[in-house]
């Protein structure tokens, strides 16, 4: 199952995205025509806080509905999935040791997950713009991840149980402002700016992925590959990042996990190779899909 939150003539709504990539089931409307009621939920947030009785009834929608009720994918505007989450984004820093090498030295590999987060002011869809954000930073970089969405409610969550409260997996570009990072000696500004956190296109339920922690990864920039690794060589991998969080700490239905990028960002280059007006960043995972975000000209 492939979930989306897209925007038609008139109206914002989940979907369901077919095989092909592309046709949509606008699931609400699909269910008040073939049951007769309005008990189905308005956003894909409310859908995960609803747990297994959710995607039970899509699954006896697709099961129900005629082939008519899909709508062409490319007569819509892809959203973030989650447009507007409740909560920042939890986000793990220098999770694949050769990043964590380029934007330093061995001695920067972690021993523990290094967490900031980003502000959900900063969400954008698939295809939207990035703001170039001249009047503040010379330094815009790219860092493509893989993101779990957490589809139940728990504290003190165990790694051997962790996978069982992720609802799904979506794509996640960290946009950076390097020199906003290193000037406030922290991350939240730099990582927060508007238009900042493309995601999407859409959340794959967790049950197509067998192994998050074994996903192929690559970042292009106008084509070219900067970034290109796997999720098999996260240092922390998705239940060890799940448990750390939770220690304490009480995660939600909806709450989104950025897990850390690999090497080839901008700035890991000599001389560093920062994003500019046009440019064109695509990030690709494994049994996922592709987002594509440009940067603004203006």
């Amino acid at each position: 199952m492939k979930f989306v939150t897209v925007k038609g003539q008139d109206s914002e709504f989940i979907g369901l995205v077919d095989e092909s990539e592309n046709r949509v089931l606008p699931l609400k409307r699909a269910w008040q025509a073939c049951f007769g009621n309005h008990d189905f939920p308005e956003t894909l947030l409310d859908g995960i806080e609803m747990g297994k009785e959710f995607t039970d009834k899509v699954q006896q929608l697709v099961e129900t509905v005629k082939v008519e009720a899909y709508l062409p994918l490319d007569s819509l505007t892809l959203l973030a999935p989650i447009p507007t989450p409740r909560k920042n984004i939890f986000c793990v820093g220098k999770n694949y040791a050769e990043h964590a090498i380029e934007m330093g030295s061995k001695e920067d590999i972690p021993t523990d997950p290094i967490v900031f987060s980003k502000a959900p002011t900063s969400i954008i869809g698939s295809g939207a713009k990035v703001l170039n954000h001249q009047e503040v930073t010379d330094e815009l970089d790219y860092e493509g991840e893989l993101a779990v969405i957490m589809g139940k409610k728990g504290r003190g969550i165990s790694r051997e149980e962790a996978l069982d409260y992720v609802f799904g997996y979506t794509i996640l570009n960290d946009v950076t402002a390097r020199d906003l990072q290193k000037r406030h000696k922290q991350y939240l500004i730099g990582k927060s700016l508007d238009t900042s956190c493309p995601m999407g296109p859409w959340v794959v339920h967790a049950s197509n992925i067998e192994n998050p922690n074994h996903l192929a990864i690559e970042t292009k920039v106008n084509g070219e590959v900067r970034q290109s690794s796997n999720t098999e060589n996260f240092i922390f991998p998705i239940e060890e990042i799940i448990y750390v969080l939770s220690r304490g700490m009480t995660l939600e239905p909806g709450d989104i996990i950025a897990t850390g990028t690999p090497a080839g960002v901008g700035k890991g280059f000599k001389p560093p190779r920062f994003l500019k007006p046009g440019d064109e960043m695509e990030i690709r995972i494994e049994k996922i899909g592709t987002l594509i975000n440009s940067i603004s000209v203006e």
